[in-house]
């Protein structure tokens, strides 16, 4: 591609330019590249998924509420499973791995999973709906007493932490779900792919300002001072995304934007005698405010699902968050998930990770173009995204070709075809202008 910076006499230095080397960063490099945009990415860290894509629980799960999000991500599945193919000859790189485990969702009343199935059935996406007796045979971990809604550690007399007798239904099993064993390395795997079909990468590089002439997008300035021009800027900087958006001047403009959000995820061992390795599975519980996974060395992985007792920490600034996991923290979400997950025994010591995320108020990304002509967003992605950032790569490189040669997007929002699946995924549900009612309680489930 050749193209023309609006304020140079010669070519500008790019064809776009990448702001943020995570896993969508990296995929959204990888897609431009292989259609021959001569791209520049930068990341203030020093290696492809150093920041929130390091800490991500890694989960490949279809269970959205709306038709595109379910598109997404069962389209995203195939890339994983394909990924020695997706990826190519990246030398001597480890590849990263999918391991298949399957997902959960209980039949709560009015529960997630109301909105989830009628998705999967009209979508083609497979799952097993087991009742009580079934579920009890094929999981026999899962305690299917109706425990929710749920409640904090300090709110010791509520219901939540009683011996209810009422019993869910069964679940929702979803069996070609999984998670990604090493999600930096996912990320490494598509910078390495990037850089073979020709995308420069800059670690250690920040930016100082983005560039712009004539309502367009010229370019970014470092903070060393090294002016790069391009007529297209993509930013995909994670929990950094709204500085970045800020510098652009286009917050103002966007209906719905992102911030940076602190985050804990929680390791703890599987109940004694069990091989969660082997027979374990997820689960999205909204009843018990966790979802969970299995982890390496028969452990849990445990985050928080936002139910609306927890208080969310969002943050200004993300470089002045500690990184200390906080005791009730640990606490609290250990002990719902043994709530769940029968034999569970609360470690003494307190195992996990914090991280800083970037975050919508609906839990639902930003892949758009904005008001600033050439700068497009791949915002609001943390906590639900990583699944689907190969085919975000691809949405995305799709949708700013298009804008580029002149489709109005939002008048008449594209919608991308699945390459593997067909599925029809229509990039509207992800615009920056999009209306959510604010009386609706948002979770990480989507």
């Amino acid at each position: 591609m050749t193209t023309r910076s609006p304020d140079h006499n010669s070519d500008p230095d790019y064809d776009a330019i990448v702001i943020g080397a995570g896993v969508i960063g990296s995929a959204v490099a990888l897609e431009l590249a292989r259609r021959g945009w001569r791209i520049l990415t930068v990341d203030k860290l020093p290696t492809a998924g150093y920041g929130s894509t390091s800490a991500s629980s890694a989960i490949i799960r279809f269970s959205y509420s709306t038709p595109a999000g379910v598109a997404m991500a069962y389209e995203g599945l195939q890339y994983w499973l394909d990924w020695p193919e997706h990826i190519g000859d990246v030398g001597d790189q480890p590849l990263a791995t999918y391991v298949n485990q399957p997902m959960l969702l209980p039949k709560t009343p009015d529960g997630h999973h109301e909105k989830v199935v009628p998705l999967l059935t009209e979508l083609g996406v497979r799952f097993e709906d087991l009742d009580a007796d079934e579920t009890a045979a094929r999981f026999p971990l899962v305690d299917l007493r109706v425990f929710g809604p749920p409640a904090r550690l300090d709110d010791v007399d509520n219901p939540f932490w009683g011996e209810p007798d009422e019993l869910h239904d069964g679940v929702i099993v979803m069996p070609e779900a999984g998670y990604i064993s090493d999600p930096q390395l996912s990320a490494q795997n598509l910078a390495a792919a990037a850089a073979s079909a020709g995308a420069d990468f800059r670690f250690r590089t920040e930016i100082a300002s983005i560039n712009r002439s004539n309502g367009r997008v010229t370019g970014v300035t470092t903070i060393d001072g090294e002016r790069i021009t391009s007529p297209v800027v993509v930013n995909v900087a994670g929990p950094h995304a709204r500085i970045v958006n800020e510098m652009a001047g286009v917050l103002g403009s966007m209906n719905r934007t992102s911030r940076a959000l602190r985050r804990e995820v929680y390791i703890i061992p599987a109940p004694p005698g069990s091989n969660f390795d082997e027979t374990g599975f997820s689960m999205g519980d909204g009843d018990t405010g966790v979802y969970f996974r299995g982890e390496r060395g028969n452990n849990i992985l445990i985050g928080n699902a936002e139910p609306e007792c927890d208080d969310l920490e969002w943050v200004d600034d993300p470089d002045s968050v500690d990184d200390v996991l906080s005791d009730d923290g640990f606490e609290l979400h250990a002990l719902r998930t043994a709530r769940r997950v029968k034999g569970t025994a609360i470690p003494l010591q307190k195992s996990g990770l914090v991280s800083m995320y970037d975050a919508t108020p609906d839990w639902t990304p930003i892949y758009d173009r904005t008001d600033l002509d050439g700068f497009y967003v791949a915002c609001g992605t943390s906590g639900n995204q990583f699944k689907n950032a190969p085919v975000a790569g691809h949405a995305m490189a799709e949708l700013i070709t298009a804008v580029e040669a002149g489709h109005d997007h939002d008048a008449d929002p594209l919608v991308v075809t699945g390459r593997y699946t067909g599925l029809p995924i229509d990039m509207g549900t992800f615009t920056r202008n999009r209306a959510v009612p604010d009386d609706t309680h948002m979770n990480v489930f989507g």
